[in-house]
């Protein structure tokens, strides 16, 4: 009689933590759009602290009107320390400049950080801009302007 293979326990990653671990740190990387401006977040989800965070992109991100490269600052390459429940945000560009330069609009970011108890966790998130791309907004500008036009 053959006896089952035991069930192998998958590696932790911020992506399918148990149950159990739901409590720890989770890290992701987020693209915020804000009437017309583009910004990247790392932010810990989580309910305990992460260690060495960095992030690896797939492509090299342009902003700044394409003058900076915003995918190598340091903040990428390590935050020593990322509280619980924290975010840090980056500006990116204005959306218009970004989609008018030839800069990626599918992105994928792979996030590595540790835990309290130095286990490693690592997650890719995925990114598509171009649900950004066709977005109307006023700006401030536009709102503002008008009303200086009254008598």
């Amino acid at each position: 009689m053959a006896h089952p293979k035991p069930s192998k326990v998958p590696p932790v990653t911020a992506g399918n933590q148990s149950a159990v671990d739901s409590s720890g740190p989770d890290v992701i990387l987020d693209f915020i759009f804000d009437k017309g401006l583009l910004f990247i977040s790392i932010n810990n989800i989580g309910d305990k602290p992460a260690y060495k965070v960095s992030v690896k992109f797939d492509a090299k991100i342009y902003g700044l009107s394409g003058t900076k490269e915003i995918s190598a600052l340091p903040l990428f390459r390590n935050i020593e320390f990322l509280a619980p429940r924290k975010q840090i945000v980056t500006f990116l560009d204005h959306s218009n400049t970004y989609f008018g330069g030839k800069g990626p609009t599918k992105i994928s970011a792979r996030i590595s950080f540790l835990d309290s108890a130095e286990h490693k966790h690592v997650v890719t998130i995925n990114h598509d801009l171009e649900i950004y791309r066709e977005i109307g907004f006023i700006s401030r500008d536009e709102l503002v302007e008008p009303l200086c036009d009254l008598p």
